[in-house]
């Protein structure tokens, strides 16, 4: 076979991996595998080279990578387990053409299982003692007294008959247990019928409170949602439960002894005894740690796609755009830490106000909030949602300013995170963590975005058990999603921070740097162009970044769209076809209206529709626009509630089990599934989202342990 045959053939293979596990075209795997290879990243295909995937979108994408990478690691286990075989000289064609044909990670380790080099066993002492021959006399189970058979061996360490079938039955033992059939079987019933149980540990009764349901609980491991499996699971890291997941035991050994037992004599029976004694003790707590782990993988899984959906709605949240805000870090004995911002999120000042006990300086703090926004020209106001924060919008509506301004309450979780952070100590060096505490809740009202690409995002506060899941499928999961908003978005090239640029297609932290020095050096950045002078910015980085850039005010006004450069040509030619000039052709509907694909035969139908779109509206934030939302006044603390009130709030968080809303108190209420429609909901987040706003009534309210239920007003 040639070179281009074998690598072609490599590559089918893959494919079929892929394809096995997502449906996929194969002309598309096999295009975005290889844009991928080139250096493509996951939003630069799925915008611009959708004539080569055949519109696949960023999900499809990062599939076919993701799976692309799994492929990648069974190969390099398979490597791993074929050397090993090899070396210690027992592989044969047959075992190797298993191994490489074999893409699953469990069934692929039960046919390494026999030849994995392990501490002496039970098994391999009895062989020690010349046992095996013994064992596969027995195994083959063609009748004879098994007592005679141990007779031969009753020598040297094996003292009599009894040791010499002792012996035997270990090995066979570790023969069934290393049987990949068998263990397939097994553990199809390990994923079929398992039980979930829970039991509690001795004296805990009190430490783990929390958990009081789970005590004494059971239920079949497949029904067990991935918010309840996680909270077990923390349980027993806790030490507060144990976690068991089995079938029935009799089921189990009576697969094992259909399989192994063949007839019914002495033999037999001493087989079926090693068929018990496997399952016991070398079978079940194997394939039990193994299916809890694929019970906490899948669970895992659940909660990271919950928490990426909420990250996603929380990054592309309304911005309140370029405006001056004045905003407020609320407190009562620390006061109120106020800060104003320009236009483009610059400080301009900072001050302390004290308008709440202990001190209640409330008309010095009136006045001092009035002569701020008359001095710097302020918008709109943005107050923390934290401690006092209701207090203190109280307070900001009794202040008779000289002009109407907006009142914003601003989720501030991770505002201490970011303060304390690195990154801003780079950006506010003078000054202290709540002043930067202050600055990150007023940018976040004027683009979230772009502030909260700053924090790690496991600290914003829309997870569900976020520290229990897997913390590099975390990782990855989350920084796709910041990537794909950074860049469904579109980034100020002149304006935004290295943070935000490191996001970018095709750059990183490196790059985006370096583009910002450039900018201190030599000004705004006047073209799309201009960035290739930028240090170490080569064309396949520009390539990748350059249509997610925008330039305000360009020379050319396809700089601040999202249409690659590579088609500005296709433009130009659409605008000469019309007799026009291309800014002219920018936003006007009536003649794009009656452009033709049929006159631009060399542009595929994805990137004409996606040019075409873009004139239309270019440069256009997908992203809504930011609304006031006003609490009731007449509720300041849970003691405030009833049921059977009517309350307006916001979805701060969603989970598998329901949205929690802020109704303007500290704690935040909880729509559970049930409660959200009048159908039977499974997920969630296919019915609320994070932000939105929502009218909710009190059903439920548990002011002893801060709990307060509602039911979604439809």
């Amino acid at each position: 076979m040639n070179s281009f045959a074998i690598q072609f053939e490599q590559i089918m293979t893959v494919v079929y991996y892929i394809q096995s596990h997502t449906n996929l075209p194969e002309k598309g795997i096999i295009n975005t595998i290889n844009l991928l290879n080139d250096g493509s990243t996951v939003p630069f295909i799925s915008r611009y080279r959708k004539e080569m995937t055949g519109g696949l979108d960023e999900v499809q994408i990062t599939e076919i990578r993701d799976f692309g990478k799994k492929y990648e690691e069974i190969c390099s286990r398979q490597k791993t387990i074929l050397s090993s075989i090899d070396e210690q000289g027992k592989l044969d064609i047959v075992l190797k053409e298993k191994i490489e044909s074999c893409f699953d990670m469990n069934q692929l380790e039960d046919l390494y299982l026999p030849f994995k080099q392990k501490r002496q066993t039970k098994g391999d002492k009895a062989k020690k003692m010349g046992l095996e021959p013994l064992a596969k006399m027995i195994m083959s189970q063609r009748g004879g007294d098994p007592y005679v058979m141990a007779d031969k061996f009753v020598k040297g360490d094996v003292i009599d008959e009894e040791m010499a079938l002792g012996g035997a039955k270990d090995i066979i033992a570790e023969w069934i247990n290393e049987n990949a059939s068998a263990r397939a079987r097994v553990r199809t019933l390990f994923q079929r019928k398992s039980i979930l149980v829970t039991k509690l540990m001795k004296g805990k009764e009190e430490e783990g409170a929390k958990y009081r349901d789970y005590f004494d609980f059971s239920e079949p491991l497949y029904k067990c949602a991935s918010h309840r499996f996680l909270a077990l699971y923390r349980a027993e890291r806790e030490g507060i439960l144990s976690l068991k997941a089995q079938p029935a035991k009799e089921e189990a050994i009576e697969s094992l002894e259909r399989f192994f037992v063949k007839g019914n004599d002495a033999c037999s029976d001493l087989v079926a005894e090693a068929c018990k004694e496997s399952y016991s003790r070398l079978i079940c707590p194997s394939l039990e740690n193994e299916i809890i782990n694929e019970a906490k993988e899948k669970a895992d899984k659940e909660s990271i796609k919950i928490f990426s959906t909420n990250l996603r709605q929380l990054l592309l949240a309304p911005p309140l755009g370029a405006k001056r805000i004045l905003a407020i870090d609320p407190g009562f004995k620390s006061g109120c830490k106020v800060v104003c911002l320009d236009e483009s999120g610059e400080l301009l000042t900072n001050v302390n106000i004290y308008p709440h006990p202990p001190q209640k300086e409330t008309e010095k703090a009136m006045s001092k909030l009035f002569q701020l926004v008359q001095a710097y020209k302020i918008d709109a106001i943005a107050i923390g949602d934290g401690t006092a924060g209701r207090e203190t919008e109280a307070l900001i509506k009794k202040v008779r300013f000289d002009r109407d301004l907006d009142v914003f309450v601003v989720n501030e979780d991770g505002a201490s995170i970011y303060s304390a952070s690195s990154i801003a100590r780079k950006e506010f060096p003078d000054f202290d963590v709540t002043v930067r505490g202050s600055v990150s809740i007023g940018r976040r009202l004027m683009d979230p975005l772009a502030e909260l690409v700053k924090i790690d995002p496991k600290s914003v506060g829309v997870g569900q058990y976020q520290h229990e899941v897997n913390q590099t499928m975390l990782k990855n999961a989350l920084d796709d999603v910041v990537i794909s908003c950074v860049n469904t978005v579109g980034v100020d090239l002149n304006t935004a921070s290295p943070y935000l640029l490191s996001y970018v297609s095709g750059l990183g932290l490196s790059l985006a740097e370096n583009i910002v020095a450039y900018r201190s050096e030599n000004g705004k950045i006047s073209s799309r162009d201009e960035l290739k002078k930028v240090k170490r910015l080569g064309d396949k980085a520009y390539e990748q970044a350059a249509g997610f850039l925008r330039i305000r005010d360009a020379e050319n006004p396809l700089d601040n769209s999202a249409i690659h450069p590579e088609n500005y040509k296709a433009v130009e030619k659409m605008a000469k076809q019309l007799k026009i000039k291309v800014p002219d052709l920018i936003g006007n509907e009536g003649v794009l209206k009656d452009v033709k694909k049929m006159d631009f035969p060399e542009m595929d139908s994805y990137t004409f529709d996606d040019i075409i779109k873009e004139l239309k509206k270019p440069g256009r934030d997908p992203r809504k626009k930011a609304k006031v939302l006003e609490f009731d006044s007449r509720i300041r603390s849970i003691e405030d509630l009833h049921t059977g009130m009517i309350l307006t709030g916001i979805v701060t968080n969603v989970t598998a089990f329901g949205a929690f809303v802020n109704i303007g108190i500290k704690e935040n209420g909880l729509i559970h599934k049930s409660n959200l429609e009048d159908v039977y909901v499974e997920d969630p987040s296919k019915f609320i989202s994070l932000h939105e706003h929502v009218d909710v009534q009190v059903i439920e309210v548990d002011a002893p342990r801060k709990r307060v239920g509602l039911k979604r007003m439809n």
